[in-house]
C-alpha cells in the first residue's frame, strides 16, 4: 500500500495491527476468505460491495456477499444475468427497491 507503480510512494503512515490495515490512523478490516458469504460485511458496516474478482459474475454467485451482510453488490464486469447499467446511458432504469445486485458493464 505504501508503494504503487503508477502513483509512486504514499507519504502517509501505513501499518497493521490485530488483522487490520491502518492508514493514517484509520483501521481497515482485512479478510482472507475464499467464499464471499464468509466475509463479515455486516459486522464491518459495509453496505455496498464491489465484486471485482471476475469469479462471482452471476446473480447467484454474487448474492453470497448478501449472505455476508452486504446490502448491495456491484459486479465490475459483464454478468450473464444481473441488470447492467452504464452511467449516462441507462442509469435511470435502476430500481433500488428490487435490484440488489447489478453490473456496471465493465471495469475498464
Amino acid at each position: 500500500v505504501q508503494y504503487d507503480s503508477t502513483h509512486g510512494r504514499y507519504h502517509g503512515e501505513v501499518s497493521h495491527s490485530d488483522g487490520k490495515l491502518i492508514v493514517d490512523g484509520h483501521a481497515i478490516s482485512v479478510h482472507q476468505c475464499m467464499k464471499p458469504a464468509e466475509i463479515p460485511w455486516g459486522d464491518n458496516g459495509a453496505m455496498y460491495v464491489v465484486e471485482s474478482t471476475g469469479v462471482f459474475l452471476s446473480v447467484e454467485k454474487a448474492s453470497a456477499h448478501l449472505q455476508g451482510g452486504a446490502k448491495r453488490v456491484v459486479v465490475s464486469a459483464p454478468s450473464p444475468d444481473a441488470p447492467m447499467f452504464v452511467m449516462g446511458v441507462n442509469e435511470d432504469k435502476y430500481d433500488p427497491s428490487s435490484m440488489t445486485i447489478v453490473s456496471n458493464a465493465s471495469c475498464t
